[in-house]
């Protein structure tokens, strides 16, 4: 590669990852080919868990949802008093349906709202999971209309509710619930059989979303997610609906032992965790109400419960719902035997990257107790890790500058014989020790880096809100400045109008570092690369200023560095004696 068309290379090379970036869809991994559907015998659909009003369990077809019968304002609740949950278990339909998180708001104001990650079915985002039983035998079973009575107060740390149902013929249904002191509910579902003849019966739980969201964009998935067989099963909203079965609803589903699925959102995670030992079925659904999407998870027992007379029956199964703090992830995976449950963050194709790089910001972060000074300590890191590259690539560029005279001549001297032009060429660099390509390194070596960077400043919960310095009080979001509104003085919001008319403090400064690094390169010899290139600070700057402000920062320091090295660097290898004999 020509040295002198080094930086158009890079320039363009960046540019192409991020319109790739941009256009390409969400990677997803999961099954295509859907199983053989259950026989009716395998799982029964004549005696549903909500025969008249909700999508039944697996195998059986959904139906329309009309409201609850019930006016939601007397709807009888347990209140659930978390150490960092809070919200109420509906007793009607026995739903896992009020939920927030005490840590975390909707914006960086500690006025503002606490993040309600499950919402009732009479709200306008209904979110809720749900317990129940099904099966062959003409019993009646709870419902979502079914009251339930609670015995033991609120739900805490520590301190378990029991809610049962008497159906009347002899079947006692119970939930017991208990929550540990983060996000985890652990519920056991039982039957009491005090009627004269056995019962066969299949426990179920499933989460289920009404509503469509509003998903993040197109570098973080969102949607339904699990791990089968310690694989990886994702499908966005859009790609469910496409495969959904008409017939019955099912857009995946999968038999076997332990595993999680769930609904991810880009911080947040609902997943139900079966008993792992116990063979499980799971679908993922999705159906039209009225028009309406509707989204389901569940999973259902493979083999049911023989329940005798006088005698017992019941089911282990857990819930997460809360925030996907990363080290949390870890300690359920390890201590509580949740299979690969870290993997509910989206750690992009970067992976083997990206969770090395957030551990040691986050590590950083323990110490300085700022994620900004964190990722400024982190890139000097990386710069002063990969020194020994960069000096031998900006001491070829320095030697190349200083070619450049001896170059234009060759150009002009063999313009005409492109062959022996090339061969000359060559020739210099050979006899200079340069190599031509040398100073594609620190951007091959920075590309990785920084996309990898930029997953984490996008994904990890621990950076959302994190505040750096002054106006940035939120490193997630983009630099809240504006120059196109004289920074605030002016009461118009721009970027309405069009995301380009929002340009930061921060994206100014990067535009500019780049522009001064770019003073250091040696100038393409082409005038009218040289004039493209002259535009690449102004476009990135655009471009850039939609981006997190962390990642900015990030860029802005990178970009300072870069030139320090390179300054220091090539003005060592001037007064080499190789450089001392092309000057004169």
């Amino acid at each position: 590669m020509d040295q002198k068309r080094l930086p158009l290379f890079i320039a363009l090379a960046v540019g192409i990852l991020l319109v790739f970036q941009y256009l390409a869809p969400p990677k997803n991994h999961a099954q295509l080919a859907r199983q053989a559907a259950q026989t009716t015998r395998n799982t029964p659909s004549d005696q549903t868990p909500a025969p008249t009003h909700d999508p039944a369990p697996p195998g059986t077809q959904p139906e329309h949802v009309p409201p609850p019968l019930m006016d939601p304002a007397k709807v009888p609740r347990v209140v659930i008093d978390g150490k960092r949950v809070t919200g109420s278990l509906s007793l009607l339909g026995a739903s896992l349906d009020d939920l927030r998180l005490r840590s975390y708001h909707e914006t960086v104001a500690r006025t503002s709202p606490l993040v309600r990650v499950l919402e009732p079915r009479s709200d306008p985002q209904p979110s809720y999971v749900q317990f129940g039983w099904t099966s062959t035998d003409k019993v009646k079973l709870p419902d979502s209309d079914t009251v339930w009575t609670s015995e033991g107060g609120s739900v805490s740390a520590g301190h378990p509710v029991n809610i049962s149902w008497d159906n009347g013929a002899g079947l006692i249904f119970h939930i017991t619930l208990s929550v540990d002191d983060n996000y985890v509910f652990s519920v056991r579902q039982s039957v009491h059989n005090a009627g004269a003849a056995p019962v066969q019966i299949w426990p179920w739980q499933r989460v289920r979303r009404d509503w469509l969201p509003q998903t993040a964009g197109y570098n973080v998935f969102e949607g339904l997610l699990g791990m089968m067989d310690l694989k990886l099963e994702d499908l966005s909203y859009s790609k469910v609906k496409t495969q959904a079965d008409r017939a019955d609803s099912v857009g995946y589903t999968h038999t076997g032992q332990g595993g999680w699925a769930g609904f991810t959102d880009k911080y947040w995670l609902t997943a139900l965790i079966p008993d792992q030992h116990a063979s499980q079925r799971t679908e993922w659904k999705h159906w039209l109400d009225n028009g309406a999407d509707r989204f389901e998870v569940n999973f259902l027992a493979a083999t049911p419960e023989q329940v005798a007379p006088g005698a017992d029956a019941s089911t282990q199964s857990r819930v997460f719902a809360g925030a996907k703090e990363v080290h949390l992830l870890d300690r359920y995976e390890a201590r509580a035997e949740i299979p690969r449950f870290s993997y509910a963050v989206d750690w992009g194709w970067f992976f083997f990257l990206t969770k090395p790089f957030f551990y040691a910001i986050d590590w950083i972060y323990g110490v300085v107790g700022n994620f900004g000074i964190a990722i400024l300590i982190f890139t000097l890191g990386v710069k002063t890790l990969f020194y020994p590259i960069a000096a031998r690539s900006y001491r070829s560029m320095g030697k190349m500058r200083l070619l450049a005279p001896k170059i234009t001549a060759v150009r002009e001297r063999y313009k005409d014989e492109p062959a022996k032009l090339q061969s000359e060429m060559m020739a210099v660099y050979k006899t200079e020790n340069v190599s031509p390509v040398s100073g594609c390194a620190p951007m091959l070596l920075q590309i990785p880096v920084f996309f990898a960077l930029y997953k984490v400043i996008l994904i990890t919960i621990e950076m959302r809100h994190a505040p750096f310095f002054g106006w940035v009080q939120d490193l997630s979001s983009v630099d809240p400045t504006n120059i196109f509104n004289l920074f605030g003085l002016i009461p118009v919001d721009p970027s309405t109008f069009s995301p380009y008319l929002h340009l930061g403090i921060w994206p100014l400064v990067m535009g500019a570092t780049m522009y001064f690094q770019q003073k250091l390169n040696p100038p393409p010899p082409d005038p009218a690369q040289a004039r493209m290139l002259q535009f690449m600070p102004l476009i990135f700057m655009f471009t850039m200023g939609r981006f997190p402000a962390g990642l900015v920062i990030y860029w802005s320091w990178n970009n300072t560095l870069t030139m320090a090295q390179q300054w220091y660097i090539q003005r060592q290898a001037k007064l080499t004696p190789s450089a001392r004999v092309v000057r004169t």
